[in-house]
This record gives structure tokens, C-alpha cells and sequence, in this order.
């Protein structure tokens, strides 16, 4: 099974400091009158939206993320429950006990770990 690639965390965080910088460029005492302030705004502003554009295409493709939020609930709550029977398969197993019928042992077949001699 071919798991997601990771998210790229550094985008997500730096889309703070791109926000900021945006926010900052806009909040100059002389604002964007000068043609290289309107143009470091653009630059920012570009950054910002090329970023958010980036981690939104990331977000997207989670595994999951075309279902709805109860849909996402019943599977968490289904993998929940499977785990929950897991943990109690492997303590039943660790102290030797079986919920299952007790004459139901397991076999094994010493000729199929035998190796055919020639």
C-alpha cells in the first residue's frame, strides 16, 4: 500500500510570514505610492497567494478528504472499534486465552516447513 507523501510543513508555516509581510507592506506610513512599494506589495501579495494556492492543492489530496465530515467520523469511529479488537486479540493471545471455541486449536503441518529432500 503506497502511503501519501508527507505534508510539506514549511509551507504551511510559512504562509504566517508571507501574511505578514503582505500586512506589513500595506500598513507603511508612506503605503504603496512609490512605484517600488507598489511592486514589493505585488511581489508579497503574489508569494502569499502562490503559497496558499500550494498548501490548499496539499490539503486536497489527503487521503479522505473527499468525504464529508460524518462520513470521516464513522470511518475514525470503524478503525477505533478494529483497533479496540486488536488490543484484545493480542492480550487473549498473550495470556493464552481464546473468546473462540475451546477445541479449536491451531495445527500446524510440520510438512510444509520440511524442506523435500532429493
Amino acid at each position: 500500500m503506497n502511503s501519501p507523501p508527507p505534508l510539506p510543513s514549511a509551507l504551511f508555516q510559512s504562509l504566517l510570514t508571507k501574511l505578514a509581510a503582505v500586512l506589513e507592506l500595506t500598513q507603511k506610513p508612506d503605503g504603496t505610492t512609490t512605484p517600488q512599494a507598489k511592486q514589493a506589495l505585488l511581489q508579497a501579495t503574489n508569494d502569499f497567494k502562490n503559497a496558499l494556492n500550494r498548501a490548499k492543492e496539499c490539503a486536497n489530496t489527503l487521503p479522505g478528504g473527499d468525504l464529508l465530515i460524518e462520513e470521516q467520523d464513522e470511518v475514525i469511529d470503524m478503525l477505533e472499534r478494529l483497533r479496540e479488537h486488536k488490543r484484545l486479540q493480542l492480550a487473549q493471545f498473550a495470556t493464552g486465552t481464546s473468546t473462540s471455541d475451546a477445541s479449536a486449536k491451531m495445527e500446524v503441518d510440520s510438512t510444509a516447513s520440511t524442506p523435500i529432500s532429493s
